[in-house]
């Protein structure tokens, strides 16, 4: 089932609501070794974010805002007559996870972060990163979808990829080339880490358990789950490992056996 409201979507399963948001560069098909398996017991709901995907090309700018882009999540979920609901994130959708679980914290009852962060803290950092943003949001532009997927594909954070099945990897970079340029573009512009505002002061905020994910070869994002960790109150780490950034494509079993454990944990309290 397709919804008609912004966002593209489909609802698979019965159960409890899971709503699961994919990365920058993904769409809703790229979660699939996480949603599929977990349709068996779950209402799956996965979403096209702003510029990816199927969404369409000439959505209003305000909509790649990260903040509105949270109101249209929660119209997805209202179409699929999802009041409360379950929310699982990868890297930009964990960021947009952690938005809704502190806009929202009514409506969440569970919250599951793979490879995500706050945000930045530091304005001037803020700052800067928002213009570094803007800069590659331009050569997308400039330089087409080809180019940006290679030097996207090429980014250190995701060396360890190179684990991951071939057709896999290659179905990943076919993926990613049917993306649009523009709509890429404008997602790093409104939504972007630069322009995402820092959640770090909200985290007490966040009333529902969390499962932090993050791989275990992946430095620079264990540490963020340290910090996720120290500051949400019902919340706890599990280091996946053999894996770097995306632990669901390169250890997919651990990764989805970690989350069926903590789902069945917290669904019988």
């Amino acid at each position: 089932m397709s919804t008609t409201t912004t966002l593209p979507s489909e609802i698979k399963g019965e159960g409890a609501p899971l709503l699961v948001l994919h990365g920058f560069t993904g769409d809703r098909s790229t979660m699939s070794s996480i949603s599929e398996p977990l349709n068996e017991n779950y209402s799956v709901v996965s979403v096209d974010l702003p510029g990816h995907g199927n969404t369409a090309k000439d959505l209003e700018p305000y909509l790649f805002n990260f903040e509105d882009t949270l109101d249209a999540l929660i119209e997805v979920m209202e179409f699929h007559d999802q009041q409360e609901f379950n929310v699982l994130g990868y890297s930009m959708g964990g960021r947009l996870a952690l938005g809704l679980a502190t806009k929202y914290p009514n409506r969440i009852k569970n919250t599951i972060l793979i490879g995500a962060t706050a945000g930045i803290a530091d304005e001037n950092q803020r700052i800067a990163r928002r213009r570094s943003d803007d800069r590659l949001a331009d050569e997308i532009l400039e330089k087409g979808i080809e180019w940006f997927v290679e030097y996207w594909m090429d980014q250190p954070i995701f060396e360890s990829q190179i684990r991951i099945d071939p057709e896999i990897f290659n179905a990943s970079r076919r993926q990613r080339l049917k993306n649009d340029a523009q709509g890429l573009a404008n997602s790093l512009k409104g939504s972007g880490t630069g322009s995402q505002p820092s959640l770090w002061r909200k985290l007490n905020e966040i009333a529902s358990p969390t499962l932090i994910l993050v791989g275990e070869e992946d430095p620079k994002f264990r540490s963020l789950a340290v910090r996720l960790n120290s500051g949400i109150s019902k919340s706890e780490i599990v280091v996946v490992p053999e894996s770097g950034h995306a632990c669901h494509l390169e250890n997919p079993v651990f990764t989805l056996e970690a989350i069926k454990a903590f789902l069945e944990e917290v669904m019988s309290w």
